[in-house]
Parts: structure tokens; C-alpha cells; sequence
């Protein structure tokens, strides 16, 4: 198998019956890591699916991997989080395809926003690395509580309350945005983007 054999791309209501298989993935790898990977629900990855902020991998019709990403503050600070390629596929390199994607996909939608992570993964430190993010205290990171409530998830969640969240197993990395693409976005989900961009915005004059 090659890496030409999976298909890589931002996650659209198709993919949507893969919710569970993604959310078994993430679990599984949170038990073999051993150190946290925040659990979400069956309706929280769906909306990233149908809002355009996922990545998925597949191999024909076989899950392969998975990522998603959030805005925070608005839209001030944006994530990449739940990184997870399925054993049987590691060691092609799917997880720094996923990883551009996503980058890309978040500088493409919100340029101007700071993009950050939390890892406890070595392979994901080294892929921030070479995008150029940075370690940062937890400090240099968004202060919304809803970002830091998705932590309750994890296992290792008791030494951030212990240390009043200035540090925990994970370690925070964050990027400037002034770097170039590394992956193209295709035209049809820019597209797409534009619409749910417009309802977003439609949504909020409503408000």
C-alpha cells in the first residue's frame, strides 16, 4: 500500500456515517497512549464534518484517519486537534497529509488567526515544528472556557485543575500566521466554505 492509494480530503456530509468508526479510532488511541486525547460526542464530530472543519482518510471505503479543528474567541484562535491514523495504516505518512490539510484548511477560512495545539505525540510535536509553531506557556493560548471545559475528556485532566492550568502533560504549541500553504484547497470547498461562511454571517445579524 502507498500513500496514493488513500484519499485525503475536507470531511462533507458523505462522510458523515464514518462518526462512529472516528470516535472508536480516537478512543482506542487514547487507551494505547495512555495520556489524554479529549473525548467527544457522536454530535460534536458531526458538526465538524458539516461545517467543513475535518479532514478525513480513506482507503476506498475503509476509515483511515481523522482531524478537526475549532475557532475559539471569535475567531481569534483556531485548533487542529484529534490527529488519529488507524494502526494498520501508520507509516505511509497520512498523518502529515491530515496535518497540512488542516493547516491549510484554517489559514485558508481565518488568515489572520492564531492557530494552537496541545499534544502529548512526539510525531505531531515534529509536524507542528515544521509548519512553525512554537512552544508556548498555556498562558499564550485562548482563554475561553469552552476550549478548556473539552479537556475534561481527557485522563490527565486533574494535574491541569492541580496546577491552575499553567501546564499539564500536553505541551502547547501555537503558530503565527505569516507562513505559506502547504496543501491547496480544492475550488468546490472553497465554495462551500463561502456558504457556510454566509449563513454564519446571516446568523449572527439575526442575533
Amino acid at each position: 500500500m502507498k500513500i496514493e492509494d488513500i484519499t485525503i480530503e475536507v470531511a462533507s456530509e458523505k462522510h458523515l456515517g464514518y462518526v462512529e468508526r472516528i470516535l472508536t479510532s480516537i478512543e482506542e488511541a487514547a487507551q494505547v497512549r495512555g495520556t489524554g486525547i479529549a473525548r467527544r460526542k457522536p454530535e460534536y464530530i458531526a458538526r465538524k464534518i458539516e461545517e467543513a472543519k475535518a479532514v478525513i482518510a480513506l482507503h476506498g471505503e475503509d476509515f483511515a484517519g481523522f482531524s478537526y479543528i475549532e475557532t475559539w474567541e471569535h475567531k481569534r484562535y483556531v485548533t487542529t486537534s484529534g490527529l488519529i491514523v488507524r494502526p494498520e495504516y501508520r507509516g505511509l505518512g497520512i498523518a502529515k497529509k491530515i496535518k497540512d490539510l488542516t493547516f491549510s484548511l484554517a489559514r485558508t477560512r481565518w488568515p489572520n488567526a492564531k492557530i494552537f495545539s496541545l499534544t502529548s505525540g512526539a510525531a505531531v510535536m515534529a509536524m507542528n515544528t515544521k509548519l512553525g509553531y512554537k512552544p508556548v506557556t498555556f498562558a499564550e493560548l485562548t482563554n475561553d472556557e469552552s476550549f478548556w471545559k473539552g479537556c475534561e475528556g481527557c485522563i490527565n485532566v486533574d494535574i491541569l485543575k492541580r496546577t491552575d492550568r499553567r501546564y499539564c502533560i500536553c505541551t502547547g504549541m501555537l503558530f503565527d500566521p505569516e507562513e505559506h500553504l502547504p496543501a491547496k484547497i480544492p475550488q468546490d470547498v472553497l465554495d462551500r466554505i463561502a456558504e457556510l461562511d454566509k449563513e454564519d454571517n446571516t446568523n449572527e445579524e439575526e442575533i
